[in-house]
């Protein structure tokens, strides 16, 4: 799954570059190399990468001026400077991530890996709610309109009702643990935990109950829900 991304290092320490390329390339990803930020321009003008290392001390423009020009590319910024001040500023500048040199190169690989499945994952989600009806027995659900429809009415849902009925019913009889819920659908709604998961779930079961007389959603004792 690495070697479908690519990975630029923008470091001018030779010595710190290679290092990294050869991690990097054994753990499968494709790799390009630049040595200041004009040179990571220009290798940004012919390809854009999945993910930038960054180092902030850059001969000619430094890491700070190349950051904004990194804008919808997830980048790790990797310096020697410890100031907070200095890490937040960039943090909300646009970097996805901020690494204090000299680090391990085992964590490094794993930021890299969380970033690009955190990515993955989120245009995923997205892509999944531009899909039309989705349908399970007499009910059916409009992820972009946030409504479910039953008993020939139309039910209105929250952002988070309707991420949960849709993970529900694209499993029919199907029981979907509670830590399963959680994960699927943290990506677009955070404010949904484990405490207040019940809570939703009940939710859902009243709207479409209302509409159609049937109980739709089960409780499955230890495990979670299911939708039948």
């Amino acid at each position: 799954m690495n070697k479908a991304y690519k990975i630029m290092i923008v470091e001018d320490d030779v010595s710190i570059s290679e290092l990294l390329n050869e991690a990097l390339e054994a753990e499968g990803y494709e790799v390009s190399r630049a040595y200041s930020g004009t040179e990571a321009l220009m290798l940004l003008e012919k390809e854009k990468p999945d993910l930038v290392l960054l180092d902030l001390m850059l001969p000619g423009l430094p890491g700070e001026e190349l950051l904004p020009k990194l804008e919808g590319i997830l980048t790790i910024i990797m310096s020697a400077k410890t100031d907070i001040d200095n890490k937040v500023k960039l943090l909300y500048e646009g970097a996805s991530d901020y690494i204090t040199k000299p680090f391990v190169i085992a964590e490094l690989l794993a930021r890299i890996a969380a970033h690009l499945r955190l990515s993955e994952n989120r245009a995923k989600a997205a892509s999944e709610d531009t899909d039309e009806l989705i349908k399970a027995g007499t009910v059916s659900l409009n992820m972009e309109l946030l409504t479910a429809y039953a008993g020939g009415g139309e039910i209105s849902l929250t952002r988070t009702e309707a991420a949960i009925l849709k993970i529900l019913m694209l499993n029919p009889d199907r029981p979907i643990g509670r830590s399963t819920i959680l994960e699927r659908i943290s990506v677009n709604t955070p404010d949904c935990t484990e405490r207040s998961l019940k809570q939703h779930i009940s939710n859902i079961r009243k709207k479409l109950q209302n509409a159609d007389g049937t109980d739709h959603i089960e409780a499955v004792y230890g495990i979670g829900f299911k939708f039948s």
